[in-house]
């Protein structure tokens, strides 16, 4: 007999197989309609745009469920208070602040592609770093992979950004930041998804304790690596987007 603990998991992957039916006949009815809510040509007919608004969200989807996971190791395994879990974590968005100003000068100077595709190889070794968590993991190690994160994201997000709206007409300046929100949110969503679907699968329903670490911890390292292999994937759409020029 099926365990309840799996029916979590049962429903997040049916709930993921639904979400990308209901998407495929949205994006499909988008295409037949003479007034569309999103002007799916514009993806099909400009590869920059497309492929830059992958990237996107594949970003977004591999990065953002990191400080879930991370507050959660750090005080579980760890054995850290929440405030303490909070200084540790700042490190990633205050990387981001101090860096995201400089990429977005670099890349009005240079292709966005190049930067923004190693800022996208930067979170992917930054992810590869976490999949190897331990129960004695330096948290001076987790600090640096998340300052690593940090750089990567912020080198990623503006030029990614730049290209995206420098990509297109300026008719469609609406339609390119409303694209990027919603990669944005459909990654995030995505990231969660991903991110429980491990903790219901290996955990299932049971509290954490010193129990269930072992699980626990394999829970994480599998999120992390699914997102690195996520990140790699979006190193090619960054990558091969095609030379950014202002469309005029």
């Amino acid at each position: 007999m099926m365990g309840l603990s799996k029916i979590p998991a049962l429903s997040g992957i049916f709930l993921i197989i639904g979400g990308l039916a209901g998407f495929a006949a949205f994006i499909r009815q988008e295409i037949r309609t003479t007034y569309p809510v999103i002007e799916i040509q514009l993806f099909l007919a400009n590869r920059g745009f497309s492929f830059s608004s992958m990237a996107a969200l594949i970003n977004y989807a591999a990065t953002f469920a990191i400080a879930f996971y991370l507050s959660l190791y750090l005080q579980y395994i760890q054995g850290m208070t929440p405030q303490a879990t909070g200084l540790v974590l700042i490190a990633q968005p205050l990387m981001m602040a101090l860096f995201s100003p400089m990429a977005g000068r670099l890349s009005d100077r240079f292709e966005p592609a190049a930067i923004a595709s190693l800022g996208m190889a930067l979170c992917a070794v930054g992810l590869f770093m976490l999949a190897w968590l331990t129960p004695t993991t330096a948290i001076s190690l987790i600090v640096a992979t998340l300052l690593l994160l940090g750089l990567g994201f912020a080198l990623f997000s503006s030029p990614n950004m730049n290209a995206i709206m420098s990509s297109v007409k300026p008719a469609h300046y609406g339609l390119a930041s409303g694209t990027v929100a919603t990669m944005r949110l459909i990654g995030q969503m995505l990231s969660m998804a991903l991110a429980t679907m491990f903790l219901a699968i290996l955990v299932g329903d049971e509290q954490i304790t010193s129990s269930n670490h072992d699980p626990f911890l394999l829970s994480i390292r599998l999120g992390f690596a699914t997102f690195c292999v996520l990140c790699l994937i979006g190193i090619f759409f960054s990558y091969n987007r095609g030379r950014i020029r202002p469309v005029s």
